[in-house]
């Protein structure tokens, strides 16, 4: 064994000599057989590896039989063929099936997607108390006129028609026509009734002349709950007036001039600051009337968006709900800014 393996590597004898080979290699030089040295490279080292993987032919064995070629074991083979298309229609079958179903799921999230929850048997939920209020859009300007906040308007004015920046009232409430006033204005000594005490309304009065106030726009509305609603907007010649009239109106801890129904009112400290408009345009102060409550309940908040103040009320007997007032005070907020 020996032997064999190391002839392949035995340098090729000088021409005119004679093979002194073994009989065993010569049988592996007969025609028709593999020649070993038929397969060596000017390089020896391929060569002796060669010879040293076919060690057949010293074992005796035909010189004719070549080593099988291994099979791949990623190659297909024949006998598995009607195993591999029974799976391909299982999966075909079941991918049909899948397709079915997520067409009906879609159709389905569609169905509900596309009506109203209330409509939908078992995901009616309860009303939160928000009232439902028309579309509610901001009155056009007059023409090249900015808006109260833009940076070229210096007197934070609104150019908008005052009676039209007006929250309009929600579905289903009753008009409160003693608040519209000779074309839409109030007069003072109207809007003066809604302070309790003689001091107040004569104080207040006062107030509005010294700030020169240009006019007042009102709006009132029931609700078929029983609650009564009050809106005033003040406006002024400018933003800096109506500040100064707003800071004598209200404090931080409770208003400065006690309004008809709650001689006494505190800080609402449960309405929400999310629910505010813009706290850098639109200022804000509301109150809760103190416990007891009188006949009625009463809410109220004080607002200042540029040359306006808004005063808005609300009232009911019993208990007044806490979210349409604070709904009240944001939509007005948002139409103020």
């Amino acid at each position: 064994m020996t032997e064999q393996q190391q002839t392949p590597a035995t340098a090729e004898p000088p021409v005119g000599t004679t093979d002194t080979a073994s009989p065993g290699t010569a049988d592996a030089t007969r025609p028709g057989t593999a020649d070993p040295t038929a397969a060596v490279t000017p390089h020896p080292e391929p060569a002796a590896e060669q010879a040293a993987v076919k060690p057949d032919a010293a074992e005796g064995l035909p010189a004719t039989e070549t080593p099988t070629a291994p099979q791949d074991p990623a190659a297909p083979q024949a006998p598995a063929a009607p195993k591999d298309r029974r799976v391909l229609r299982a999966l075909s079958r079941w991918a049909a099936v899948v397709t079915v179903f997520a067409a009906l799921g879609a159709g389905t999230a569609y169905g509900i997607a596309s009506v109203e929850r209330t409509d939908v048997p078992g995901l009616a939920t309860e009303s939160d108390g928000r009232w439902a209020y028309p579309e509610i859009t901001v009155p056009p300007l007059p023409s090249g006129s900015p808006r109260p906040f833009d940076t070229k308007n210096w007197a934070q004015s609104h150019y908008a028609d005052l009676r039209a920046l007006l929250l309009p009232a929600p579905e289903g409430a009753t008009d409160d026509k003693t608040l519209r006033g000779a074309d839409g204005w109030l007069p003072t000594k109207d809007f003066l009734t809604v302070f309790e005490a003689k001091e107040d309304r004569d104080d207040v009065g006062q107030l509005l002349t010294d700030y020169g106030l240009r006019h007042i726009a009102a709006r009132g509305w029931t609700t078929p709950d029983g609650t009564d609603t009050r809106v005033y907007l003040l406006q002024f010649d400018t933003g800096t007036v109506a500040d100064k009239l707003y800071g004598e109106l209200t404090t931080y801890g409770a208003p400065l001039h006690a309004v008809r129904g709650a001689t006494e009112a505190e800080f609402d400290d449960e309405y929400p600051t999310a629910a505010d408009f813009d706290s850098m345009s639109v200022m804000r102060y509301s109150y809760d009337e103190v416990k007891p409550y009188g006949a009625e309940h009463l809410r109220q908040a004080y607002l200042r968006a540029g040359d306006v103040v808004a005063l808005v009320l609300q009232s009911r007997k019993g208990t007044a709900a806490a979210v349409p007032f604070q709904q009240t005070v944001t939509l007005q907020s948002q139409l103020l800014g």
